[in-house]
Formats: C-alpha cells, structure tokens, sequence
C-alpha cells in the first residue's frame, strides 16, 4: 500500500480506496501458498492484478506479486499455468488500455501509448527469461547433486567390494592351511605328538597373521582416507606365502624371469593377492604338494602363473567360486588379464598379466615391448 501510494503520485487514474487495498492484499496473501500450490499462487496474483488494472487504479509494485508468483511456478516445474497467467494478464491489459477504456474507469480515460505496451511487453518478456534462467540452475544443481550422491554410491560399493576380496583372500587361505593343519593334527595327537605339536603351532602361526591382515583391513574401513597403519603385501611377501604353504604340506617353488622393475602398490597387491588364492586353491582343490610360482618382468607388465600338477580333489580343480571371480576382478581392475583352467597334462594352471602402469592393458604391454 506504502508504494502504491508512491507510484500513484502523477498517474491520472482512480484513487486508491478500499476496493484497491482488498485487490493489493488478495495479490500478495495468495502468494502465502506458493510453495505447496504454486498454480493458484500465480493465478491468483495475475486475476487480481487484472481486476486492479482494469478497474483503472495506478501502476506499481502490484507487479512484483505476480512476478513472484509467476517464479515459483516455473522453478517448480509449472511452466504452463505460468505463461497462461502472464499472457492472459498481458492480453487483458492490451484490451483494457487500448479498446475497453471507453467502458472502464477511470472517466474521461484515453487510450494509453504504445510505448508502454513495449514496456510491460519487456517486463514480461523478462520475468519469463528470468525464472526460466533459474529453473534450468537449479535442474543443473540438482542433476549435479544426483551424480555426486551416484559417484558417492559408487565408490562406497567399490569399496565394500575391495574389502570383501581383501577379506576373502585373507580368510580363505589362512583358514585352508588351518584346516589342513588341524587334519593333520587330529591324526598325529596320539601316534606322533611332537608333529601334533608342529601343526599346532603351524595353526597358531597362521591364526596370528590372518588376524593381523583382518585387523588391518578393517581400520582402513573404519578410517576412510587415513594411511594405512601398516604397508599392503606385495611380491616382497612372497616368502611368507612359500613358508605358510609349507606348513600346510604344500612345497612352492619360486622362479623369476626378467629385469626386476618397481612395481606399483596397487598391481603389487594384486599380484601378491592372486598368488595367494592360486595356492590357497592347490591346497584346497589339489591332490598334488607342489607348485610352481613363475614370475616374468616385462618391458611395461609382470606375468604370474602358478601351476600345480594335480588331480583335483573334491569338488573341481582351481576352485568354482568367490575365488577366481576375485582374481579376475583384480587384474580387470588395473587393466590386466587373467586365466585359469586345467592343464593339458591334467594339473591346473593360473595365469596373470598386469600392467605397470596405471590403465595400460596387457595387448598395448605386448605391442610396446615387440616395437
């Protein structure tokens, strides 16, 4: 009301009484509702701007409401209702102050110039641009806030993926020496207690490193970000993996090929982890107590393949489950390859080539090695 009293200072047009308040309210209380409706708050506000101008009382902030509710409607996904509104008040007002002015007051009223139909033409014209402007923002914040929450989601399933291998790779060889350690164990307590003794502390020894391995892997899930309290296993570790599939009846030999070159943390892990799993599968899945490790440096790649000379035991040789679909998953994951199956001679074979560097695949490893 304040700044209608203002504007109307110079307009020859009807004095503002209490029909005009009731219009200036019903414009503004509407928008009081444009959150739940924001369909009746631009309406609304553009009927009684149109009763307000076509009972010919002065121009001014009464646009403001329906500029207001003309922005929620089109942020809010009613762009329709919104220009329906806008254009119905627009054509309204060319009626009123170009043909209709004859019949409405204010009396002795003539028509008004064009140039301010170019004016409130430009005033709409720029409310519509100026939510539009706003509505495609905010789409683009919230499509940019819906893949920051997907690539969140992301690398929270990466991880728990990553740790469910570590975990399995951890628990699935450690448990298998177990077992086979308890078994002989159990069959030695009352012939030849002193090898009893030996499996018992081939138990707690591998017990103690399985414990160790989990209690690390689960501070690293526990402290997203934080450097690990100690390193990860690499090729470094291989000696341990020979020692712990000794005391499991299991007799590794390691042999190296090639120029040793610095391995990457990432593909020294996985290369340790895939060993791990091939043996844990020979002790497992294997009649055989022996296997060969054979490690070849390339030029930009490090091959493994482990190879024991059968017959499988049980259920198939190299194993059926969480595995081998892990292993392959590893080397996936840097950009390598990995295959494992029977051998022609009957044993079974793992088979794994990683790349030295961070998303070079195996084929480009051997293309850049032959140049």
């Amino acid at each position: 009301m304040v700044g209608t009293n203002v504007a109307a200072h110079g307009q020859d047009r009807e004095p503002l009484g209490i029909v005009a308040g009731l219009l200036l309210f019903a414009a503004v209380a509407v928008l009081l509702v444009r959150h739940r409706h924001p369909v009746l708050a631009v309406t609304g506000a553009s009927a009684a701007t149109l009763v307000y101008l076509g009972l010919g009382y002065p121009y001014g902030p009464v646009f403001f409401a329906v500029a207001v509710g003309c922005f929620s409607a089109i942020v809010s996904g009613h762009r329709k209702a919104a220009w329906w509104s806008l254009g119905a008040l627009w054509a309204g007002h060319l009626l009123a102050a170009h043909w209709l002015y004859r019949w409405l007051p204010p009396d002795g009223d003539g028509p008004a110039p064009w140039a301010q139909e170019v004016v409130v033409t430009a005033w709409v014209a720029a409310i519509v641009a100026a939510a539009e402007l706003l509505r495609v923002r905010r789409e683009q914040w919230a499509a940019a806030r819906a893949e920051r929450a997907a690539a969140e989601k992301r690398r929270a399933d990466e991880e728990r993926l990553r740790m469910a291998r570590e975990l399995h790779d951890v628990l699935a060889h450690s448990i298998s020496v177990i077992n086979v350690q308890a078994g002989v164990g159990l069959a030695l307590l009352d012939a030849d207690p002193e090898q009893a003794r030996t499996a018992l502390t081939t138990i707690k020894s591998a017990s103690k490193e399985a414990l160790g391995e989990v209690r690390q892997v689960l501070e690293n899930l526990r402290t997203p970000g934080d450097a690990p309290r100690s390193p990860a296993p690499g090729l470094d570790r291989l000696s341990e993996l020979v020692d712990q599939a000794a005391g499991a009846g299991l007799t590794v030999t390691v042999e190296r090929d090639g120029t040793p070159r610095p391995v990457p943390p990432g593909t020294d892990l996985a290369a340790f982890r895939i060993v791990q799993e091939a043996l844990t599968n020979v002790v497992r899945h294997s009649g055989s107590r022996t296997a060969l490790v054979r490690i070849t440096h390339g030029g930009s790649h490090i091959r493994l393949s482990v190879d024991d000379e059968g017959p499988a035991t049980g259920g198939d040789a190299g194993g059926s489950g969480n595995g081998l679909i892990g292993m392959r998953e590893r080397a996936a994951a840097l950009g390598g390859t990995i295959d494992a199956g029977p051998r022609p001679d009957g044993g079974f074979r793992v088979t794994a080539e990683l790349p030295l560097r961070p998303g070079a695949s195996a084929d480009g490893a051997e293309r850049e090695e032959a140049s």
